[in-house]
């Protein structure tokens, strides 16, 4: 595997703790205590600082692994967990993986309805409930569990309490690389629900293959914040486990919560969806014109002398430069941020890269475990998702003259198939076995991935041109006036059957006062519009605006739900 990457490091244990290519989630784990053992490893601080070390984790790990034992779980087993980011879940995830066991991530925020039959679905014995759902659960689904346990303190059986008799003859049978570790629902529907499932290798493979392209020590300190049963998430937070990070928990994607932790943790790591930088960077550009236009003129010629800087000698004046704009933002410890979950305006990127942060935007999907490209900070590109990472071999499909056609891929990520659906499985793979994303890009002669949209939201106009619409709503990522926009197709003639294109947009309570009319918000939209159009080539202008009521129903990664709407 050459010795210069990030997980050469693990020859040093093959045939010792693991055989194989790569460790399973166990030795993973294992092999990190064994370098890392006093470091700290789950930390949370609302509503008071708790903190386990690596050995502290292992040892409840193992005490949690016993007592599935004892309750008769063996080797393939299903066992659902659902619950706020907190140590307990992480600690209960991979306690799962030691009984040799799999896991059900479930979204917490789901409807109950929803919850139950996920549940049901993958068959699960045992459930992981936080204190919301602890009751109606043990209520509803006695028939069909074996066991619940609380995530929570005084509620039920609580994890921490757990532990089973150490029995010499019953050694517990562990998973190898290849087979199934987890199950991960895609939610929001009443039908019948998709399972991706994800072995060993899928998630191990994609956590060691991505460091290549993270810059991370042990002595970074990871903002856990996004919900951590979402596969983006998910391996982010084994990657940090790989390294001996230490895992901070935010409870809400609220930004007075979340400035008091960055603050408090001294946070260095820092994943996050579009919205939530879009937010934090409207914060910051809000205080500089705060100063006046002149200091903001300033402000605002130094941050493209510092961005040229970073990109053209690989050399970072911004966090010194800003330092006094990054402690008002509660940024300044903060050395990465990585984002994913949505596309990003470029004009985000570069601006966040301007004040001394360095950015990374990545993409994958659950699918592929999920990150297949992430853009380097040595060798950023603001248009791209990112570089396509190492043992993966991606190719465009049916490339049109821009280059633009569907991203398929194959490598050690890619899911084994959608549980029990074996024509949507075989539906997913072209007839060479490379994986179909339904995304739409083009790759650039250093391997560089450039996302134009997803192949079933595509517009096409009366001229025959193709038109998509995440490239349209990009361009609106910074206007604070809009908390949401969707931009979609709409038949303007029906003989024809050509599209028009028409904006759905939903504007900031926080920006219009009650005083403001409807038409006065609607003039303002149309203003917005009119100034976006003028950027955008003439077949991508808007046509048609739809002020919405209420806002659009979004998945816990905050995109909005198409298919909703």
């Amino acid at each position: 595997m050459g010795n210069s990457t990030p997980w050469a490091y693990l020859d040093a244990y093959r045939g010792k703790i693991f055989n194989g290519t790569w460790p399973t989630m166990p030795e993973a784990f294992r092999i990190t205590v064994s370098l890392y053992g006093e470091r700290p490893c789950f930390t949370i601080y609302e509503p008071d600082r708790i903190s386990l070390s690596y050995n502290e984790a292992l040892k409840t790990i193992e005490a949690v692994s016993r007592w599935l034992y004892s309750r008769g779980i063996r080797k393939g087993d299903r066992i659902a967990l659902t619950g706020k980011n907190s140590p307990e879940w992480t600690v209960a995830f991979i306690a799962i993986h030691f009984a040799g066991a799999v896991v059900i991530p479930i979204d917490h925020q789901i409807r109950q309805e929803e919850t139950e039959l996920l549940i049901k679905t993958a068959k699960a014995r045992i459930l992981f409930v936080d204190e919301e759902k602890y009751e109606r659960c043990a209520t509803n689904l006695k028939d069909s569990l074996a066991e619940i346990v609380s995530l929570r303190k005084g509620v039920g059986t609580y994890l921490y309490d757990l532990d089973g008799p150490v029995d010499p003859e019953a050694a517990l049978e562990l998973p190898g690389e290849n087979d199934l570790a987890a199950i991960l629902f895609t939610s929001g529907t009443m039908g019948k629900p998709k399972g991706v499932m994800l072995s060993h290798t899928n998630l191990l493979s994609d956590s060691y293959l991505a460091r290549g392209l993270i810059d991370l020590i042990p002595e970074d300190i990871f903002y856990a914040l996004l919900p951590i049963h979402h596969a983006y998430s998910m391996t982010v937070f084994i990657v940090v486990m790989t390294v001996g990070a230490e895992l901070v928990f935010g409870k809400k994607m609220v930004t007075k919560f979340i400035l008091k932790d960055l603050k408090q943790a001294q946070i260095t790591l820092f994943l996050g969806v579009p919205m939530l930088f879009n937010k934090l960077l409207a914060g910051i550009i809000r205080g500089m014109k705060a100063k006046g236009p002149l200091v903001y003129g300033i402000l605002s010629a130094l941050l493209a002398v510092s961005g040229v800087i970073k990109k053209t000698f690989k050399v970072n004046p911004g966090k010194k430069m800003f330092r006094f704009i990054l402690d008002q933002a509660s940024l300044a410890s903060v050395k990465t941020c990585i984002c994913g979950g949505g596309p990003l305006a470029p004009s985000v990127f570069r601006k966040f890269n301007q004040l001394g942060i360095n950015f990374i935007q990545g993409y994958g999907l659950t699918e592929t475990s999920p990150i297949i490209t992430l853009n380097p900070v040595d060798h950023y590109k603001e248009t791209s998702v990112g570089k396509v990472i190492p043992m993966v071999d991606m190719r465009i499909l049916r490339p049109d003259d821009r280059g633009v056609g569907e991203v398929i891929l194959k490598g050690p990520v890619v899911m084994q198939g959608y549980y029990d659906l074996p024509k949507e499985t075989e539906a997913a793979f072209t007839s060479d076995g490379y994986l179909k994303t339904g995304d739409l890009g083009y790759l650039d002669d250093e391997d560089y991935l450039y996302l134009t949209g997803r192949a079933k939201n595509l517009i096409v106009t009366d001229g025959g041109k193709n038109v998509y619409p995440e490239e349209i709503e990009n361009e609106f990522q910074l206007y604070e006036e809009i908390d949401q926009i969707l931009i979609r197709g709409f038949t303007a003639d029906k003989k024809l059957k050509t599209e028009g294109i028409e904006a759905l947009i939903f504007p900031s309570p926080d920006y219009f006062n009650a005083g403001q009319s409807k038409e006065q918000i609607h003039a303002e939209m149309e203003r917005i519009i009119s100034e976006v159009n003028r950027r955008l080539l003439p077949y991508q202008k808007i046509e048609r605006l739809n002020l919405l009521e209420k806002p659009m129903e979004m998945t816990t990664t905050k995109k909005i739900k198409r298919d909703t709407v």
